[in-house]
């Protein structure tokens, strides 16, 4: 029976919350060691092709923890304007927890490395593809047609990510929370008329 990979997930972890709070180009090998607690010799062990390596599994690891939190707020709130609102109020708390010191880990090692790193790239795609799916489908069972779902899906992604830079440069959920709200209203007026 293979041994379990007892390092591998404290690494990835160290990894997204070090590339969520200071990026990857100022997280060195010896901080992700350093907060990780694993020997040094286990990020070459695990991640034999570097640094990069580390991204893409971090983007992967985030990816996963936000289509949990997104598919939870789905399966809780009635609507989409709801889940939107729902999730603008975790994120705001999350930002203000930190003291804004945190931004989405997948965002921001996508814009250091995308789109040159080509896997790093691919498991940013697929991270967003996941998150879209889920509001797809919710703004689906709203009542839109597929088409303009997606494109709905799209709007409310981009808007948050956006939203997310503003309120660690205000040091404010506010951004988070208007955008959220806006794009409820949006969405909501849609689906009345």
């Amino acid at each position: 029976m293979p041994a379990v990979p007892k390092h591998r997930q404290p690494i990835i972890n160290a990894a997204v919350t070090l590339f969520r709070r200071q990026g990857f180009a100022r997280t060195g090998l010896n901080d992700i060691v350093d907060v990780s607690g694993a020997p040094k010799g286990s990020l070459y062990h695990y991640f034999p092709d570097g640094k990069s390596s580390i991204a893409v599994a971090a983007v992967e690891e985030a990816g996963r923890r936000v289509a949990a939190t997104v598919t939870a707020l789905a399966a809780e709130c009635g609507s989409t304007g709801e889940l939107l609102r729902a999730h603008a109020r975790l994120l705001a708390g999350w930002m203000q927890g930190s003291g804004f010191r945190n931004g989405c880990p997948i965002t921001t090692v996508l814009l250091e490395l995308a789109p040159r790193e080509r896997a790093v790239s691919e498991a940013g795609r697929k991270a967003y593809a996941a998150r879209l799916s889920i509001l797809r489908d919710k703004l689906v069972a709203d009542g839109f047609a597929r088409p303009r779902a997606e494109a709905l899906a799209v709007l409310c992604t981009s808007a948050l990510q956006g939203a997310l830079i503003q309120a660690r440069v205000e040091r404010s959920g506010r951004p988070i929370e208007v955008a959220a709200s806006e794009l409820a209203r949006l969405i909501e007026a849609e689906v009345r008329s």
